[in-house]
């Protein structure tokens, strides 16, 4: 056994760091052990599920009720994207339902096509649970909910809806009071008038988002002017004491009543708002001055960004043991067949080498950056049903959708290049086709199809065991590697066959055309990253550097465009690194095919578990 694990010393170093840094990410995630977590399910109407953590303070029970506040992610969000305000929360004593909106995560689809609107996302199911007193250590006096983004939109039409409800019964509202992170849209007179919650309200200064609000460029973002909080405010206010400024962090309103309201406008961008200490500062200060914390903790005093910080080391690590669990497997003698000697590589570049490189190079990055966004419209052509949130088996996650268009796209416009280039220029300069690696029986082939799968397995069941044991996986902030459901199966093979040209392609190219005599291995693997990621990341820089002048984003004809391009954030990173697992497994194997199978089945179900999925179940 000792022989075994020193053979495999790095795979098993890195299973001891994901062990060890889960173990403590679990630990603060629970406030150093004073807060429970468990994984609920709640049946709601019409068979929907709704899949949520429980955060229960140790402190809490039926003789010393706690206020309830339900926590609602955002569009393409997972509840483990929102854990941090969660923890922070539950260690100063009050109860969490942190939830998986649905049709994201663990949660089932909704029968609605606006489920945010209409079911909070699934908030408004448990607001009721709790309050018919399904939780003994609740008070159902105290009941909140907090969201950002699309999570922050359910909070606000919880209050909505809640408020007309008790308008009806002549009662308090269910909800107590609701903080409203990152939008503003439905801050209109015919939703706030009805409202009998204390209300938040936290918008970044930079928004992407904004161009869509009241007022345009810069100004769109401003708190102080924008109409949106000015009607908050001025909604609770008598007619003379009416405001024509909003004086950021001023509470207006009297919280007796439910009609507290304030509003601040932290310097951010949108998809980083939540991941701030000022942010969850103001958000912590406004829960403690409507509930009052049975902790006293001061709001400065936050442990989340370590629990962010350990479960970053986890995804790192995760992802750097896919390579010893490879030749861990490789050591296996049915697999051993599989290793090849690698081939030599390319010719030395010659000045003209260079130029047709470095073309091809510009060429390529060009078109990535250019066919994006017509592979977003396109996606609403070619898959209706999920572009209109509409339940369906045929592709049914709606951002991924184009995306994989993209990739089908540019793997196959790469294939071409590769294939004209080497018929034009690589074969008259020393190029041999056995530099590629593509020559397999079709038996080796069948073993290496087999191995992809059985180290994607493994990989996932480490992933399971982990989230068993610790109630974390592999993230950090809203990029994230988490578990999934038996159905995300299908999706992986639904959407496997388009994306594995473009990881394919990468593979070829980083291999068959980026590996030169002389060349350092470092140099060439940084080649390819940039090669990879390049044409996204010039949408980025596109898309922010007119956002810097003038004050709107450049893709804002609607609102799927500036989602998508703020979906990159979490794309670019996978971009860049992919050719250095395709080069690596090309290295183990001589072949080019065991790193595209690998990271292709990886990849995807990553993106597939951090998506929007519009399946009928």
């Amino acid at each position: 056994m000792i022989k075994y694990i020193k053979t495999n010393k790095f795979f098993f170093i890195c299973l001891t760091i994901i062990f060890v840094s889960s173990f403590l990410a679990s630990f603060i995630q629970s406030g150093f052990g004073k807060v429970s977590i468990e994984l609920k399910q709640l049946k709601t109407d019409d068979g929907q599920t709704l899949v949520y953590d429980l955060y229960k303070p140790k402190l809490s029970n039926s003789e010393n009720k706690v206020p309830f506040i339900i926590v609602v992610p955002g569009f393409q969000r997972s509840k483990e994207a929102l854990s941090n305000i969660a923890i922070e929360l539950s260690r100063r004593g009050i109860a969490i339902a942190l939830i998986d909106p649905y049709a994201q995560g663990m949660s089932s689809s909704s029968t609605s096509r606006i489920a945010a609107t209409t079911q909070g996302y699934g908030m408004f199911a448990l607001v009721d649970f709790a309050y018919k007193g399904n939780f003994p250590f609740v008070n159902v006096d105290k009941i909140g909910s907090t969201g950002h983004s699309m999570g922050g939109n359910a909070a606000i039409r919880g209050a909505d809806y809640f408020g007309k409800e008790a308008i009806r019964n002549e009662q308090a509202s269910k909800l107590h009071s609701v903080y409203v992170s990152g939008y503003v849209l439905t801050l209109r007179d015919e939703i706030l008038k009805d409202s009998r919650s204390n209300m938040g309200i936290s918008y970044a200064l930079y928004d992407e988002g904004a161009f869509r609000n009241e007022l345009k460029g810069w100004d769109a973002g401003n708190m102080e002017i924008a109409p949106e909080s000015l009607r908050v405010v001025n909604n609770v206010l008598s007619d003379e004491n009416k405001i024509d400024k909003v004086e950021l962090g001023k509470y207006y309103g009297d919280k007796k009543n439910r009609s507290l309201r304030v509003v601040f406008n932290e310097k951010l961008l949108h998809p980083f708002q939540p991941y701030n200490k000022e942010a969850t500062a103001n958000q912590l200060d406004f829960f403690d001055i409507v509930f009052g914390f049975p902790n006293k903790i001061n709001s400065s005093n936050q442990i989340w960004q370590f629990k962010e910080f350990f479960t970053l080391i986890n995804m790192v690590v995760s992802l750097l043991m896919l390579v010893p669990m490879t030749r861990l497997f490789l050591k296996f003698k049915f697999f051993s067949s599989l290793i090849k000697v690698t081939p030599d590589p390319l010719p030395r570049q010659s000045t003209k080498g260079k130029v047709v490189f470095w073309t091809i190079f510009l060429i390529s990055a060009t078109v990535a950056c250019i066919s994006f966004i017509p592979m977003v419209d396109l996606a609403k052509i070619l898959f209706v049903d999920a572009a209109n949130r509409e339940l369906t088996w045929f592709f049914p996650q709606r951002m991924n959708n184009s995306v994989m268009l993209w990739a089908a796209l540019n793997g196959t416009i790469g294939l071409i290049i590769f294939i004209l280039s080497y018929h034009f220029f690589g074969r008259h300069h020393g190029t041999q086709k056995e530099s590629w690696g593509l020559n397999i029986s079709l038996y080796d082939f069948g073993k290496t199809v087999l191995l992809g799968i059985l180290v994607f397995s493994a990989y996932y069941l480490i992933l399971f065991l982990i989230y068993y044991l610790f109630h974390v996986d592999y993230r950090f902030w809203f990029m994230g590697v988490r578990v999934f459901q038996p159905e995300m199966i299908l999706v992986l093979l639904m959407y496997f066959p388009l994306f594995f040209i473009f990881f394919f392609s990468n593979s070829l190219r980083i291999n068959g055309s980026m590996r030169f005599q002389g060349q350092a291995e470092w140099k060439s693997r940084l080649i390819g990253g940039f090669a990879n990621s390049l044409g996204l990341i010039f949408i980025i820089i596109i898309q922010y550097s007119v956002f810097a002048a003038t004050g709107k984003v450049y893709w804002s004809s609607n609102s799927t465009d500036w989602l998508s391009v703020n979906l990159l954030f979490g794309i670019v990173p996978m971009m860049f690194i992919l050719p250095y697992f395709n080069r690596i497994f090309f290295e183990m194997t001589g072949r080019v095919y065991l790193g595209p199978i690998v990271t292709c089945f990886i990849f995807i179900m990553i993106l597939s578990t951090n998506t929007v999925v519009y399946l009928p179940i």
